[in-house]
């Protein structure tokens, strides 16, 4: 898992390599963070898919996200399997506040069923709002360098506007929710690496999550992504095919400060999509299938994700 979580943040140590002594701390600082990750896992908030879109800068829009796994309570070698599946759909922005800064606001409606030994069990509301702040803090220009870079960095909170249901607790797969009913906190950093109509894009975000009024805290989570993209633009017209990698990786959850065994875990994606706008207008999708995993112990196994977006560039 280490060696793809690197792979993929390469170029923005190729970005520090104009300061060496930044480049070498930036790389030991990170990998004694991944030392540092005894017990690793993922809820199912999709959170490596991110929160922009590589065509628009600043838009509003909605995206739908769907996510598919099997669970089993794992007590025999022959334990059935159940299918559990989350669907969300969120209405999300990036708005522009002044030079170089935006607000990005999340706030989704979920959908989640999974199957039980006495049927289908549906869970559906609203779930909670992510509001982060971001600021452009490098660009260079496309004609002074070789390579282009764009750098942000960000910090926000995700409020518990969805419910909690404290007997999910008990289920095989916690993060059957509709929120976490506590307050989290966010840190990003993205950087677009370009030469002409080629790019990659890095996306980093790190939640750390607090203790909910019912004394359950779920771990904190490291999501990352990276996406090779080609870019093609006339006129009005513009199209974007994506190829990447995608991961989320949590600490276990706890309950009244005591750790609760099988709550951790990681989950590696290979990812393809594409994005296509016309004047104000754009449409994405993503596919996302999972390459390497441990969730829960190995009783949660993530089958695919499905993300579908509409925007409008504001």
């Amino acid at each position: 898992m280490k060696k793809y979580i690197l792979l993929i943040l390469f170029p923005m140590c190729l970005f520090a390599s104009g300061n060496d002594s930044l480049s070498i701390n930036y790389g030991r600082k990170f990998a004694r963070m991944l030392e540092d990750c005894d017990a690793c896992g993922c809820s199912a908030t999709g959170g490596s898919m991110g929160f922009a879109s590589l065509l628009n800068t600043n838009f509003v829009g909605i995206r739908y996200i769907y996510q598919r796994y099997s669970s089993t309570d794992g007590l025999y070698t022959n334990s059935p399997w159940y299918t559990e599946q989350f669907n969300s759909i969120q209405v999300w922005g990036r708005i522009p506040v002044f030079k170089n800064a935006q607000v990005s606001v999340l706030l989704p409606y979920h959908t989640n069923s999974r199957e039980t030994d006495t049927g289908s069990h549906t869970i559906s509301g609203v779930g909670d709002l992510t509001v982060i702040g971001l600021y452009r803090v490098y660009q260079t220009m496309t004609d002074s360098t070789y390579f282009a870079h764009t750098v942000q960095l960000g910090a926000g909170v995700k409020a518990p506007t969805g419910s909690y249901d404290q007997a999910n607790n008990g289920s095989i797969n916690p993060g059957f929710q509709l929120g976490s009913g506590s307050w989290d906190y966010l840190f990003l950093a993205e950087h677009i690496l370009r030469r002409k109509k080629l790019g990659f894009q890095t996306m980093v975000n790190y939640i750390v999550k607090t203790e909910n009024d019912k004394h359950y805290k779920f771990g904190n989570q490291f999501n990352y992504s990276g996406t090779l993209f080609w870019l093609h633009e006339r006129d009005d017209f513009s199209l974007s095919p994506q190829l990447g990698l995608a991961g989320e990786v949590s600490e276990g959850n706890r309950q009244y400060g005591q750790l609760v065994s099988k709550t951790s875990g990681n989950v590696f994606f290979g990812k393809i999509g594409v994005e296509t706008g016309l004047k104000k207008w754009s449409a994405g999708a993503q596919f996302l299938l999972p390459l390497s995993q441990d969730l829960t112990g190995g009783r949660v196994d993530a089958k695919y994700r499905i993300g579908i977006n509409i925007n409008y560039s504001l």
